[in-house]
């Protein structure tokens, strides 16, 4: 990752570098702030004399960006800051539920809705003077409604296609549910980031003592959906994987899908073996535990929980309990979406923070940088577990 740094400074900048972290993302947006802010005050910039830099090296990039409402409940954006010829990068969580605003003297939650509307708001204000717009969206909006079954919308597509008409250059998410949703905006830069690295550094913060070998750890998907993200973590790691996949009952429909009946699975013996579970997001959570169940009931042993997006829909009373049941040893979510005070305080939580990694790829597409070492990351999994197997990390 050093090397990627140092590289950014022998290019000079597609223009000034602005970043918006509207307020479902502000806790992470100034972490990326101060990030790039020490990066750019100690780095020797090759035409550090170029005219192009003047404000190269800033106390600050974030641009004041507002979204007020009125008691109607509707909304504007604002920006009260200039952003004439900047190569702007516009961060949002539109899974941020702990926002509220008021109509009608009622208190509202803000939904994913509320939130994408506020990121077209802010790209309106920003009235086509930026030299560039960049959206950083961790979760990408309606990502899990991408396919039609029957006669539905595909909401998605559509607000992808919505984004690049408003003059949105590149989207940039994480762990998209299905990537081939960018077949929608084919002529426009979009990419899909995995964690795995920020996941296998987790591991050890959860278990200092894992063992990476096929004989002691296994990578589990809990549905053929997520089997994608299981085998690369398993290939990377010389793991085996297994997967389970959902046996459903599709005569009757519950909460709008056919209910899971029982989940088979598919793979070696697992008995004795730590097992990781990775997904891209923790709704509910009852596949989740219902998979911790199945593996345990077949003797594994520490089972880890790893989510991209920690939602957590339902609370965490049911995870509390199968904790203390022995069900599952930790879980490890990022910071890529909000995470409640209640979720932070859980002995059994560890979080894996995204934002260095975020500010890199700002910094780099900042600089017209190639981002493709960055969104492969085996290279920096094998040197870290190359330093863990000497006892440096």
């Amino acid at each position: 990752m050093l090397s990627a740094i140092e590289s950014n400074s022998e290019s000079i900048p597609v223009g000034e570098l602005g970043i918006i972290a509207l307020k479902s993302c502000e806790t992470l947006g100034n972490k990326v702030n101060d990030y790039i802010v020490s990066w750019r005050k100690q780095r020797n910039h090759e035409w550090a004399g170029n005219s192009q830099l003047h404000n190269y090296a800033k106390d600050n990039y974030l641009v004041d960006a507002r979204t007020p409402r009125f008691g109607s409940g509707e909304a504007k954006g604002e920006i009260n800051d200039t952003v004439r010829g900047d190569d702007l990068f516009i961060l949002v969580d539109v899974c941020n539920y702990s926002l509220t605003y008021k109509m009608n003297n009622v208190i509202n939650l803000m939904s994913p809705d509320d939130h994408f509307q506020d990121l077209k708001r802010v790209i309106a204000a920003v009235g086509g003077k930026a030299r560039r717009i960049n959206v950083i969206m961790p979760y990408l909006y309606e990502s899990r409604q991408i396919r039609r079954s029957g006669r539905e919308s595909l909401d998605c597509a559509l607000a992808l296609q919505e984004l690049v008409k408003m003059g949105v250059d590149n989207i940039i998410t994480f762990d998209a549910h299905d990537p081939r949703v960018q077949n929608a905006i084919p002529l426009h830069g979009f990419e899909t980031v995995q964690p795995i690295y920020q996941f296998i550094k987790g591991l050890y913060r959860a278990a200092d003592d894992i063992q990476i070998s096929p004989q002691n750890l296994m990578v589990v998907s809990p549905d053929e959906g997520a089997a994608g993200r299981a085998i690369l973590m398993a290939n990377v790691l010389g793991l085996d994987m297994g997967m389970f996949y959902k046996r459903r009952d599709y005569a009757h429909i519950k909460h709008g899908i056919h209910p899971v009946v029982a989940h088979e699975f598919l793979g070696a013996d697992v008995e004795g073996k730590d097992i990781v579970i990775l997904d891209d997001i923790i709704s509910s959570g009852d596949s989740m535990l219902e998979v911790a169940g199945e593996l345990k009931k077949r003797k594994a042993n520490r089972i880890f929980l790893c989510a991209t997006f920690g939602l957590f829909t339902n609370g965490l009373e049911r995870f509390d309990e199968a904790h203390e049941k022995g069900i599952f040893h930790s879980i490890l979510t990022t910071n890529l979406t909000w995470q409640s005070p209640e979720l932070l305080s859980r002995p059994y939580y560890v979080g894996c923070d995204m934002s260095k990694y975020i500010a890199l790829l700002i910094d780099t597409l900042n600089h017209d940088g190639s981002v493709s070492e960055l969104l492969n990351p085996i290279d920096r999994i094998q040197r870290f577990l190359e330093l863990k197997r000497e006892g440096k990390r």
